[in-house]
């Protein structure tokens, strides 16, 4: 079977979040390097793996796909080992409720508003990141409130929803509003010392 390809930059969220799936489900892949933040942008061969431009797209064999939650689902259900969806419908309607809310909400407040503009911008938008507070007080309370008891958002399986959380909620803490904001959700707090301890994560920073 063909090596799998994942065209992306290594600090791109969304890139991270294929880049765990991948390693917990312990496929080999090579990493394409597409940096979209260039001065020249995506290379234009890069159009017909990806037609809006974003990270990640993915290869494997005459498949190929754009958008990281389609991604994420082909590799846990092409690839042997662990399950990363749960079976019963209740738990993976909320697990892609989860999934969505990241997408939806917290990408663009933790992420966007809040790391970007504190840790990567020179001055800071102080009324951005104000602003964005709020949401991502109420993103981190949404998510602590549907986590189920255990040790993973789900309760004791690992699944997609964790791997979406888990390089959204390392940025955020990289801001020290987010690291005081995630301080206050003691439930959230426990789940992410968790993760970032795990092989997959560790290996990220490799």
């Amino acid at each position: 079977m063909e090596t799998p390809r994942l065209f992306g930059a290594k600090y791109s969220v969304y890139v991270r979040i294929a880049q765990l799936v991948l390693a917990e489900k312990k496929v080999g892949y090579e990493l394409v390097p597409i940096d979209i933040f260039a001065e020249d942008g995506a290379p234009d061969w890069y159009a017909t793996l990806h037609p809006f431009g974003k990270i990640p797209s993915f290869q494997h064999g005459a498949l190929t796909l754009f958008e990281t939650s389609a991604i994420t689902r082909y590799v846990d259900e092409a690839f042997e080992g662990t399950p990363l969806q749960p079976d019963e419908p209740v738990a993976r309607a909320v697990m892609n409720q989860i999934i969505g809310l990241l997408d939806a909400y917290a990408y663009p407040s933790l992420v966007w508003d809040v790391f970007v503009e504190r840790c990567e911008r020179s001055p800071s938008n102080e009324e951005r990141i104000a602003a964005a507070l709020p949401r991502a007080r109420l993103v981190l309370g949404t998510l602590s409130r549907l986590k189920r008891e255990g040790p993973w958002m789900l309760g004791n399986q690992l699944t997609l929803a964790d791997l979406h959380a888990g390089p959204m909620l390392e940025y955020f803490k990289r801001a020290p509003e987010g690291a005081a904001l995630l301080q206050e959700v003691p439930l959230l707090e426990k789940w992410w010392a968790r993760l970032k301890h795990r092989e997959s994560f560790r290996s990220l920073s490799s």
